[in-house]
């Protein structure tokens, strides 16, 4: 009998290997093909130029590929289906074997979904000079794929209370799947922490190393291994994204890890007896600060003429007042683990 341990470590370490392994063949390609974005600068979410971001960059969106996401759910989707495959054949490697239907089958499916719909986007972005997928599109893709599995939680799983912390559970009944929604947007919305070499792989591998460990603690050791995997997929693309990077994450990453990242946050609330989705916003801290740096800086434009911050998201505006790009993501790297630590006390304690 293999320790639950044992059942965790080997899928990350193999998807580390493998995302190592994989990503000379990656580069090349989007090389070859030179996947980067045609025309320098960017638009702010009103529609009008970002002035600041594109002075701040000055075309350096346009020195490296997109598509590095590929690196991660790739090695997650080799490791799990290999594992899988890897059981039926030798019987002594079925306690590796991490896909199930309770646990993984709905994480993993939503990995390589939403890797597919971001990989669209990148391959319009990098094919064209326009802004890829039309963000309303996107979102009503992300409001689409997050109906279906607000409803399988609902539906199927039987999900019908969030769990609160030191408090009775809150029955929610149907009202999960607009729940579900809801955070499934403003996680998406988080995407756009991918901004600065190194920033989104640090801030993900310690969301999801967090879930690993709360995972794990609620015998959940299905997911724990899965999410384990996600975070040696990320650390493979972190390895090569230290500045100066080799590619950007982009959508096909971002919307991948992003729509994930709701999901393990239910799998692990009352399916697995813990407090996932409460403590979301304080293992994502980060990621909220960068959705609600978004929509501060737009409601100030609009209503009151002004912008609240020199640039937004608020990676961008650290920048805009001078810290140098790789001090932003080590001290976010530095609060990202404080947060996720903090995040996994809290459910901890509260079991």
């Amino acid at each position: 009998m293999l320790p639950d341990v044992v059942r965790v470590l080997v899928p990350a370490t193999a998807a580390f290997m493998v995302g190592i392994a994989i990503t000379p063949i990656v580069t090349h390609y989007l090389y070859k093909y030179k996947t980067w974005k045609k025309t320098a600068g960017k638009n702010a979410l009103d529609g009008t130029a970002a002035e600041e971001f594109n002075r701040l960059h000055n075309g350096n969106e346009l020195r490296a590929p997109r598509m590095g996401g590929i690196v991660i759910w790739a090695s997650v989707a080799m490791v799990s289906v290999g594992i899988a495959l890897a059981s039926t054949l030798i019987p002594a490697l079925e306690q590796l074997n991490f896909l199930s239907r309770d646990q993984t089958w709905i994480p993993l499916a939503t990995l390589l979904v939403g890797a597919f719909v971001g990989l669209i986007d990148d391959i319009l972005i990098v094919s064209t000079k326009r802004e890829g997928v039309p963000l309303r599109y996107r979102l009503l893709m992300v409001v689409a794929l997050a109906t279906f599995i607000g409803w399988w939680f609902y539906e199927k799983l039987e999900v019908s209370v969030v769990n609160i912390p030191f408090g009775e559970p809150l029955y929610l009944g149907w009202l999960v799947i607009p729940l579900f929604i809801a955070v499934s947007l403003a996680l998406y919305a988080s995407g756009v922490i991918d901004g600065i070499d190194g920033l989104s792989g640090g801030v993900f591998a310690s969301a999801f190393a967090s879930y690993t460990i709360i995972a794990f603690v609620q015998d959940q050791i299905n997911l724990a291994a899965f999410t384990a995997a996600i975070v040696g997929g990320i650390l493979a693309f972190l390895w090569f994204n230290i500045p100066p990077a080799r590619f950007y994450m982009s959508d096909t990453g971002t919307m991948a890890l992003t729509l994930t990242l709701a999901v393990v946050a239910f799998t692990t609330d009352s399916l697995g007896g813990g407090v996932g989705i409460s403590v979301l916003p304080l293992i994502g801290a980060l990621l909220a600060a960068t959705v609600a740096s978004d929509v501060l800086q737009v409601v100030a434009k609009r209503y009151f003429g002004k912008k609240l911050f020199r640039v937004a998201p608020l990676h961008h505006h650290f920048e805009a007042i001078g810290w140098p790009g790789y001090k932003v993501v080590m001290r976010y790297w530095v609060l990202s683990i404080m947060f996720a630590f903090a995040g996994v006390i809290l459910a901890l304690s509260a079991l």
